[in-house]
């Protein structure tokens, strides 16, 4: 089975890396860190990933956060996706993230998901959180990670 970190380069996120390396070992199970980047500038510019919407490269943006799972937890794998264009005409960058992160944790037949996302930190459901949806799923345990300590 596979441990699963979405990691979108929050100081929670990388909290929550570093935890679900050492759980994974504990369990002799892989770790897998996955960053999931919707075709939305201005989502990117809210992230503050990047400074505008014109300096939007998605590429560039897995390969620096690739950089940064190696140098917190060698031992993980990292996994780039961008999501597939959804049917769903009202769907969020945030329900596009949420989707295709159920998609890889049902590939990778994933045992536990460790979530550190700024949002899920502060309010057990805000709109902007994938930890929310992610942790009612019952097809695989959720830890989230409030605290960077």
């Amino acid at each position: 089975m596979t441990v699963l970190t979405p990691f979108d380069g929050s100081e929670l996120a990388k909290t929550a890396l570093k935890r679900a390396e050492t759980f994974a070992d504990s369990r002799d199970e892989e770790s897998v860190a996955l960053t999931v980047f919707p075709d939305d500038a201005g989502f990117a510019v809210e992230r503050g990933w990047v400074p505008s919407e014109a300096a939007y490269d998605p590429k560039a943006l897995c390969q620096q956060f690739e950089q940064q799972v190696e140098e917190i937890s060698p031992a993980t794998s990292f996994r780039c996706e961008q999501p597939a264009d959804s049917e769903v005409l009202t769907a969020t960058a945030t329900d596009d993230i949420t989707r295709t992160i159920r998609e890889v944790a049902a590939e990778l037949d994933v045992s536990v998901i460790f979530i550190g996302t700024e949002n899920a930190g502060r309010i057990s459901t805000p709109v902007t959180s994938v930890g929310s949806p992610l942790s009612k799923d019952p097809q695989y345990d959720v830890h989230i990670v409030r605290h960077t300590e």
